[in-house]
Parts: structure tokens; sequence; C-alpha cells
């Protein structure tokens, strides 16, 4: 029952994240242990029960693209991610490609987080440069200027990254280090959908609302069973 409670609170957060472009879902897994008495030994010298675990993780698999038609929208078509810099100056990473520029020219995304090139945080031009474009191999052009390349960062062990707000990934590992992706293109105009389906959530959900239910039954039943059996064995008669 405590495993389905998390269940429902991981289904939750998948749908209220939904409309979130690069939004990756959270797969809820239950380990598969053997009822009753555990053989392990435990130090006071009693008996171990055990009851099945449930973990979460993160579903990686890329999610569909779609048109937007804005020049600063960008989707990744393969793997990696964009690297963004948060208020601490800690580095990011998002599949949200949802960018604009700012008052001061840089590229930033939705929440104002600078979007890390190959050189850095990119600048363009807000008054004389024209229209921006973005290439295939992540260029930012501004008319005949090329004024940077966004990078795109991948890992050999992305389950490791912790999962923070807003679409975007911490990496709190020390011995897990981004590396640069050459094979990936860049959709510019698209933005990538959350990989999880409303439907399928919900579908989930009574599921899991059901098998709340039926444990709860079970229990119940045999809390009554054992009610019954202290009352009789207690009656003398």
């Amino acid at each position: 029952m405590s495993a389905n409670a998390r269940w429902q609170e991981v289904i939750s957060e998948n749908l209220a994240s939904a409309s979130i472009p690069g939004f990756k879902k959270q797969d809820m897994s239950f380990d598969a242990v053997q009822s009753g008495i555990m053989s392990q030994a435990v130090p006071d010298g009693g008996v171990q029960y055990s009851m099945p675990r449930a973990s979460t993780a993160t579903n990686f698999s890329q999610g569909s693209l779609r048109e937007t038609g804005v020049n600063t929208d960008v989707a990744i078509d393969g793997k990696g991610f964009f690297e963004v810099q948060m208020p601490s100056g800690a580095s990011a990473y998002t599949r949200d490609g949802e960018f604009h520029v700012n008052a001061s020219g840089q590229l930033v995304t939705k929440q104002g987080f600078a979007v890390i090139g190959e050189g850095g945080p990119i600048q363009v031009d807000t008054k004389t440069g024209g229209p921006i474009s973005i290439s295939a191999t992540g260029e930012i052009s501004q008319g005949a200027d090329v004024r940077g390349k966004l990078k795109v960062v991948d890992f050999n062990k992305p389950e490791l990254l912790t999962q923070i707000s807003g679409g975007h990934f911490a990496n709190n590992n020390p011995g897990m280090q981004p590396v640069d992706v050459e094979t990936t293109s860049l959709r510019s105009g698209f933005l990538e959908s959350a990989n999880t389906s409303a439907v399928n959530e919900m579908a989930s959900l009574i599921g899991v609302m059901r098998s709340f239910e039926a444990n709860q039954k079970i229990m119940q039943a045999h809390s009554d069973r054992m009610s019954r059996t202290i009352s009789e064995l207690g009656n003398p008669n």
C-alpha cells in the first residue's frame, strides 16, 4: 500500500509536467522478493520479514517533435542535453529548448537561465543584428555574423542525474563528467514534447487505485480473521 501510494505520487508528477517541453517521466518499479521470513540473521537474534520495495527511475526516451515556427525554439533530435546556468552559477541540463533573447541580448531559457554555448553564454545584438537562425549543428547566426554555437552534452550514465524542477537535471556525481555530442542534430523551430502520455498515466492511475483498494481489503479481512480467532480462543466455553 505504501508503494502504491508512492506510485500515485509519481503518476501525479508525470501528469502535472506533461506540458513541459523535453520533460522526462519517472517510471516506477518494484523489487521482486519472496514473501515471508527472510533467511538472513538480524543482530538481536529474531526473524526478519521483507516487503517489496518500490523505486523510481527517469525514462530518457525521446518525445515527439512538434513544430512551433519560433526561430529561437530548438529541439534535440537524438541524445544529449542543453547546458544552462542556474542563478547559483551551477550548471544544469535540460531537453527543453524553448529559448528566447532577454533585454540584454543574452539567449536564455523561459525561466531566465543563461544558455551555455561552446564559448560560454551566448550574446546577440538586439539593436542592429537582425533575425536569429540556428543551424542543425547548433551555430547561432544573426545575419552574416555567427554569434555562438549551442553546446550539447551527454553522459555515459544519465540515470545518475538528479531531476530538479522544470525539466532540468543536475549532475551531483563528481565521477560523472559531461562529454560533447557531435552526431546529434538540432531542429530549429521545433520543440520536443514530454515523453509522457496523459491517457496512459490516467489508465495507470486507475490501476494503482484499484491495487491499493485490493490490498486494503486483504488487510482488513486478515484483521477480522485474527480478531475472531482471538475472541474464540479466549472464550473458555
